[in-house]
């Protein structure tokens, strides 16, 4: 992955990886930030120019006086992508990025051209009294890093052994993950209703493993969308970006490259 740069994007000075050549992509981080996420990026930026920022308020991007929930950050990304005049864009959000992503799609899909969901958060689709997610502050972290991963062996991340910048991203990053979803915890319970507006093609991907979010969430999820379908990640958990990169990559391109040669079939019959 390349060494992501500040640059000052729709006002805010934000943290971004600008990477790739193709068809455009922008993807939504999880509440984690950009950690784990270079092969992934890297992956993804073998067919399509990624764009990958920071959320404000977490990395080292900027947050605005005024900015803290997500849907401040749900028009800011739309913003964003009109000062970047970038169109026919493949949203990909993961996890907390899921929820921005589905936020953003449902006020305004004139630049999105699809939407793909990687164990997404956001939307109640259970009862309304049932927690449908794992809890984040009150699990202790050596359990959540378990929770987080099918593989083990990712969850053994020595945070003593960082450096101070380090930890103090991953400070700012979880300050700034219970400012935008603290109450209510990780969902906004208007969201269900108004997933009908979402009307491009929309790919729901789910770590086969996730400890954090049910399959039959990202199941349901799916079936909200009026373009939905739903796809399984084997050996994967709660982080597919991280655990399964390269699958997750190809998965995200054929999904792109489906769209695409679909509306060229279209318009050589028009």
């Amino acid at each position: 992955m390349q060494d992501p740069i500040i640059e000052k994007i729709a006002g805010i000075d934000l943290e971004i990886v600008r990477q790739g050549r193709g068809r455009r992509l922008l993807f939504l981080h999880p509440h984690l930030g950009m950690y784990g996420a270079q092969s992934f990026i890297d992956a993804l930026a073998g067919g399509a120019e990624v764009l990958a920022p920071s959320h404000p308020g977490f990395g080292r991007s900027a947050l605005p006086k005024g900015m803290n929930c997500v849907e401040d950050l749900s028009y800011y990304y739309l913003e964003l992508l009109d000062a970047l005049d970038w169109r026919e864009v493949t949203l990909v959000g993961a996890s907390l990025g899921g929820w921005i992503a589905a936020a953003m799609a449902v006020k305004n899909t004139s630049r999105i051209a699809g939407l793909v969901l990687v164990d997404a958060l956001g939307a109640k689709l259970g009862s309304a009294s049932k927690g449908e997610f794992v809890d984040f502050f009150s699990t202790p972290r050596l359990r959540l890093e378990e929770l987080y991963y099918h593989d083990a062996a990712f969850a053994r991340r020595d945070i003593p052994d960082l450096s101070d910048e380090e930890r103090a991203v991953i400070a700012r990053n979880w300050e700034a993950t219970a400012m935008y979803g603290w109450n209510p915890y990780m969902h906004d319970p208007k969201l269900r209703a108004r997933l009908y507006r979402i009307h491009v093609a929309s790919l729901v991907l789910w770590g086969a493993h996730d400890a954090i979010v049910a399959a039959s969430y990202g199941k349901a999820y799916s079936e909200a969308l009026p373009r939905g379908t739903f796809e399984s990640i084997a050996g994967a958990g709660h982080f597919p970006h991280i655990e399964k990169p390269l699958e997750l990559a190809r998965r995200i391109l054929d999904f792109v490259n489906k769209k695409a040669s679909s509306r060229n079939t279209s318009g050589a019959k028009a």
